[in-house]
């Protein structure tokens, strides 16, 4: 698979005749490196991290760096390997509790014009998993799964002016979307460790979320595998600096 991976990323380069006409160089160094060097470096991999993963990854990193054309160069090949319609979707769904509406949506549309285009109906099978009623219980028994016992009531708890922020977190984060089908809770902890090191800029919230991620049963060295396999489309500094947070999370 690894190979034909590299073989499908030429493929897309070579019909861009612009960048392939104008780069060749860039194109190769890029794709020998990427699809080629990274995919099949030991110290990058991880039995846990299969093809399909490794696709979810790095589609929820680009969404986090905010990589809408090599996302959808991406789209594709994540297909291939069997990563569902669902999945990916639910990742950009997800995106939004970290990345927010306005940077998520160009990722929305971009996949439902790959899906049309590949004729699977939408909308998709739902996946919601709470009512208004009970989305708030259901985020706050998620964060305690995740974080540990110290979250029970953490939605009623800080500063009146920041509290609802609390809140938030519990019902909106974590019970609209953590609660959904389509994903793993190792999954969605581990996209969303996507999301933060590939922002920049949240190292405590990626530090808190690599604990999570151990705590859920995503162990320190499938992580640094995760992010070793996105630091071709989020760059050495914001890769380093995941590294750096899992470390901490390890030794706290």
């Amino acid at each position: 698979m690894f190979e034909e991976l590299h073989r499908k990323m030429n493929a897309f380069w070579n019909n861009d005749r612009t960048l392939a006409q104008t780069d060749p160089e860039y194109v190769k160094l890029f794709s020998d490196f990427a699809y080629g060097e990274v995919v099949n470096e030991p110290g990058a991999n991880h039995p846990d991290l299969d093809d399909q993963t490794r696709s979810l990854a790095i589609l929820a990193a680009l969404v986090g760096c905010q990589g809408l054309d090599a996302f959808e160069m991406m789209l594709p090949v994540a297909y291939e390997t069997g990563l569902t319609s669902v999945a990916i979707k639910e990742m950009i769904y997800q995106a939004t509790a970290y990345c927010g509406f306005g940077r998520t949506l160009p990722f929305l549309k971009k996949l439902n014009v790959f899906l049309g285009a590949a004729n699977v109906h939408l909308p998709l099978e739902p996946q919601g998993t709470t009512t208004s009623e009970t989305r708030a219980q259901a985020g706050e028994d998620k964060q305690i799964e995740i974080f540990g016992e110290g979250m029970r009531g953490f939605a009623q708890s800080g500063p009146d002016e920041t509290r609802h922020i609390n809140k938030w977190l519990a019902d909106n984060c974590f019970g609209d979307y953590y609660t959904r089908g389509g994903l793993s809770t190792r999954e969605r902890e581990m996209v969303t460790l996507c999301f933060l090191a590939a922002q920049g800029g949240c190292e405590p919230q990626l530090t808190a979320h690599a604990k999570a991620n151990m705590a859920v049963g995503n162990e320190k060295a499938f992580l640094i595998a995760v992010v070793s396999q996105c630091m071709p489309y989020i760059g050495y500094p914001r890769t380093l600096n995941a590294i750096r947070c899992i470390d901490e999370a390890v030794k706290g």
